[in-house]
């Protein structure tokens, strides 16, 4: 089941998930199912994450063209604050954000379009994210937003300060930002 958010754009992906005593079977991927909500485009890449601490924070993130990126984020083992921020220009939301928890045992995923910065904090110890995504990585198209923006009001669930990268924690500010999208 695939559910729109209030940013165009953005889906929430539900997948079934069918238990039984030996475990559990689900189909985490359905390209017809996301056509029929609206995103027909073929996934180029997966890449997973393990971070180790809670309050990990990974983000604010996003290709530039020509190598943006749409993401399908999900959890495989823990559980995270997912946020996605609107950097499209001519967008009713731009500059706001739509912020969800996914974890393993909700079994929730978020699929982020082109055109949105997208970052996570770790609300559990050992962590394990996976997303697939349309583009290559292109380095030189890498970017970002810093994470604690007061002109994003991102309320990030940290009880501490967060554990970054030196990257993450020397992105730019939203002020100062010119939209390539």
């Amino acid at each position: 089941m695939v559910e729109t958010c209030f940013i165009e754009g953005l889906f929430i992906v539900m997948p079934k998930k069918f238990c039984d005593d030996r475990g559990f079977f689900s189909e985490t991927y359905n390209r017809q199912a996301l056509a029929e909500a609206g995103f027909d485009k073929e996934f180029v890449q997966d890449n997973h994450s393990l971070s180790r601490e809670v309050g990990v924070l990974r983000g604010l993130h996003f290709q530039s063209p020509p190598y943006a990126q749409d993401k399908l984020v999900r959890v495989l083992k823990g559980a995270i604050f997912d946020v996605a921020v609107d950097l499209r220009r001519s967008s009713p939301t731009y500059g706001k954000h739509f912020a969800i928890e996914l974890s393993a045992d909700n079994w929730l995923q978020l699929l982020v379009p082109i055109g949105f910065a997208h970052g996570f904090c770790t609300l559990v110890p050992d962590t394990e994210v996976s997303y697939k995504v349309t583009n290559r990585y292109a380095p030189e198209n890498d970017s970002g937003l810093i994470w604690n923006d007061a002109d994003l009001a991102i309320n990030w669930p940290l009880t501490t300060p967060p554990v970054l990268s030196s990257k993450d924690a020397s992105l730019p500010r939203f002020c100062d930002f010119d939209s390539p999208f």
